[in-house]
């Protein structure tokens, strides 16, 4: 069975967007309908199996792609929920900084705009010049000044790959906190947990890890175990399984990283259909996911070169192409390939154009012969 067999995607349409919305399995979609469907019958759900196991199960499969321990892993709805349990429990000090990326994604930059405010630390942002890589403008910039640095793995706009081992040991030797936005690089290429050693890391689920929408998975580390929950929700406590004792009401609270999910963190619809995404990821290898989209990223971009695309990213994600216009192109060009059943986005004067390995040769034909038409 290759890899497209388990998705929904008709040969007529070119789907090389997945930085914008990773499509979902077919199992994934038929576990989540199923699911759905006995919400119409709810005498037959099973406490154990729906509210704790099918969690649990999730947990692991996610755990995996963090190379973590299944307990290091809470179930969240959001990269904002996350990013917003970290800075609930960091405390910078006045005059300490804040470290962003220029044009990062704003749930990233929001939230710690909000603590800045606070605690009378302040954001800084970090800018690159066009042949600096991310990593070379953000090692720099840290100093004794600094107190969090609140990172994605991949630019969302540039596809510009950070070294997070490198800034991570950086920021460590001044007492940073490392605190990490995955959303578009988990799932498409290997976590070096060991190395990276972050104090927080979340994801979305609906990008690379092929999930559904208000689904995601936030990493704390051992370390900060003791730290405060975003919520209190009765199914985090101690003894949640015995239904028929929730109001004697537990001061403990459920063993590693449960005690950060969300409420309703069970989500019956959601959670079986995640199991799948990730069960299919895990199952494929993230080295075979990362050499997969590597190499049909090269092909991409070779096909469009000739056409006066190019790449000018520095260290840029082996999963991520995006591409600088030639002078003249169409502003509104990812709208009108999108008319020609070629699916990509346009961020600024880019156009981001991120495959999977259900993308194959036919599509990366096609993406060239439309871009070509509508120049």
């Amino acid at each position: 069975m290759s890899f497209r067999d388990h998705f929904d995607l008709p040969r007529d349409q070119i789907y090389l967007n997945c930085a914008y919305m990773g499509p979902m399995p077919r199992a994934a979609v038929e576990a989540g309908s199923a699911s759905y469907d006995r919400k119409a019958r709810p005498w037959e759900f099973n406490v154990q199996r729906d509210f704790f196991d099918l969690p649990d199960a999730l947990r692991v499969e996610a755990a995996t792609l963090f190379s973590a321990a299944a307990d290091d892993i809470a179930l969240v709805p959001a990269a904002s929920y996350g990013l917003a349990t970290a800075a609930k429990n960091l405390k910078p000090e006045t005059g300490s900084e804040i470290l962003v990326l220029d044009g990062q994604f704003p749930s990233n930059v929001y939230v710690w705009r909000g603590l800045a405010r606070e605690t009378g630390a302040s954001v800084r942002t970090v800018r690159r010049s066009a042949n600096e890589s991310w990593t070379d403008a953000v090692l720099p910039a840290i100093g004794p000044q600094t107190a969090i640095l609140a990172l994605p793995g991949v630019h969302w706009a540039d596809g510009g790959r950070l070294d997070l081992a490198a800034i991570g040991k950086k920021g460590r030797a001044h007492g940073a906190a490392l605190v990490l936005d995955l959303t578009q690089s988990l799932g498409a290429a290997p976590f070096d947990l060991a190395g990276i050693k972050p104090d927080y890391a979340v994801a979305a689920a609906y990008k690379w890890l092929l999930g559904p929408y208000s689904m995601g998975f936030l990493y704390v580390a051992p370390e900060r175990r003791s730290d405060t929950p975003l919520e209190e929700n009765w199914i985090v406590r101690d003894r949640a399984e015995d239904f028929a004792r929730l109001v004697d009401y537990a001061d403990g609270y459920a063993r590693g990283a449960r005690k950060f999910d969300m409420g309703e963190r069970s989500a019956f619809q959601l959670v079986p259909a995640a199991l799948e995404s990730l069960t299919l990821l895990n199952g494929t290898g993230l080295e075979t996911i990362a050499a997969g989209c590597a190499e049909r990223v090269t092909a991409l971009e070779a096909a469009v070169q000739p056409l006066g695309l190019h790449t000018d990213t520095p260290d840029r994600a082996g999963h991520y192409l995006c591409l600088t216009l030639p002078e003249g192109a169409p502003t509104d060009l990812a709208a009108r390939l999108g008319q020609r059943n070629v699916h990509v986005s346009q961020r600024g004067d880019r156009l981001r154009v991120t495959p999977h390995l259900y993308n194959g040769d036919t599509d990366i034909a096609a993406f060239a012969d439309a871009v070509k038409a509508e120049l």
